[in-house]
């Protein structure tokens, strides 16, 4: 597994991509299409869309460059955290080998936590881990009124998990 260090990444979204998140999320919330409830949170979340897709690619170099790490990409993910939302202490799966966690938009504080130390991200910035070695999880239920947030998973091109580059154990199950 590769190591890797747990990091803030300070404007992982440059404002022009944070305002572009935004707009989005909101539109697909009010549209009310296609997302499931998360059993892991009890909140809308989808899986494969397409521009949080594509973010993978964009940010890649930089995930690449915060790692010294050439990656392969595995899968995005985004969540709105709802009123009553939960998240219990987990490791994710083999895919999530290297994951970063991007606040896009919050309306008030629910820190992550990674390994006991907890990280209050803002607007734009974004938490690296190593998602399917490190326990993390979100203290409490959550009583705020939002927290959009998008998952960015990746693995190591020399480690044990790039049999899961581009998600093909997932998507055979499927």
């Amino acid at each position: 597994m590769a190591t890797v260090e747990n990091k803030i990444i300070k404007n992982f979204f440059l404002k022009e991509e944070l305002n572009i998140l935004q707009k989005y999320c909101y539109n697909k919330l009010d549209a009310n299409k296609d997302c499931k409830i998360d059993s892991q949170s009890f909140s809308p979340a989808w899986y494969n869309d397409p521009l949080m897709n594509a973010l993978l690619d964009t940010k890649l170099s930089l995930v690449e460059k915060k790692t010294n790490l050439k990656l392969f990409q595995t899968y995005a993910y985004w969540r709105y955290y709802i009123l009553g939302a939960t998240l219990v202490k987990h490791k994710d799966r083999d895919a999530c080998e290297i994951s970063v966690t991007c606040c896009v938009k919050k309306y008030d504080n629910w820190p992550i936590v990674v390994e006991g130390t907890s990280f209050e991200l803002e607007e734009g910035d974004a938490i690296l881990y190593a998602g399917c070695d490190q326990k993390h999880w979100r203290p409490g239920i959550y009583t705020g009124e939002g927290i959009a947030q998008v998952f960015l998973h990746y693995v190591d091109q020399d480690g044990l998990n790039k049999k899961h580059a581009y998600d093909q154990i997932k998507k055979a199950q499927c």
